[in-house]
């Protein structure tokens, strides 16, 4: 069986927006300033980007704060051919609480992270069909310990469900996240060691 290549997909399209004239509007979901270091640096130059912060599974309160403003930050001191904001969505740790309820023992990488990486793209795509965005992605793709097929095959099912088209994607190719580490150090970005959720503290440590 042949895997996609979700980077050649992406080629595909940005070659098709190429041929327009209208620049497209993307919702960007983030995780982290240092993983959208590198797509906002990639992509800002075929979209029109709001960067969507909605991560419900980040522990504890002040970790969340001070990762949604190293995010305004970075857009701040960075500079794009084509706009980027940010929009915060709610923190809702109660939300990310009740979907993984009976995996909280599961390991990192696993079902538990699936549901999480749902919660947060289907709140992506609601707000991007809310607000007639033309396509919807998220920064997880980055990372090498995060399941490009797993978030794709999510998006997908969310273009559908939602109408907004979905941009497939696994940035840490060509370098990607290779290239965020370096602009997190050129930033003087913070770069949290361990995912984000109670659990994956709990592994890290």
């Amino acid at each position: 069986m042949n895997r996609r290549n979700y980077q050649k997909e992406l080629d595909q399209v940005i070659v098709g927006l190429e041929e327009q004239q209208k620049v497209p509007r993307l919702l960007l979901h983030s995780c982290c300033a240092p993983c959208s270091s590198y797509v906002l640096e990639y992509l800002s130059q075929y979209f029109a980007i709001t960067i969507f912060f909605y991560n419900p599974n980040i522990y504890p309160p002040e970790e969340y704060g001070r990762r949604v403003m190293e995010q305004e930050r970075l857009v701040a001191d960075m500079n794009f051919l084509h706009p980027v904001k940010v929009e915060q969505g709610a923190y809702e740790p109660q939300e990310f609480y009740r979907i993984v309820k009976g995996l909280e023992k599961e390991p990192e990488g696993g079902e538990r992270c699936f549901k999480c990486y749902e919660l947060r793209l289907q709140e992506a795509a609601k707000i991007a069909q809310a607000e007639r965005f033309d396509y919807f992605t998220t920064t997880l793709s980055i990372s090498p310990l995060k399941n490009a097929d797993k978030l794709n095959e999510i998006g997908e099912k969310l273009a559908k469900e939602y109408r907004v088209s979905y941009l497939s994607s696994d940035f840490k190719k060509r370098n990607g996240y290779k290239r965020s580490v370096e602009l997190s150090k050129e930033y003087g970005l913070y770069r949290q060691d361990y995912c984000g959720c109670i659990f994956s503290q709990r592994d890290a440590e």
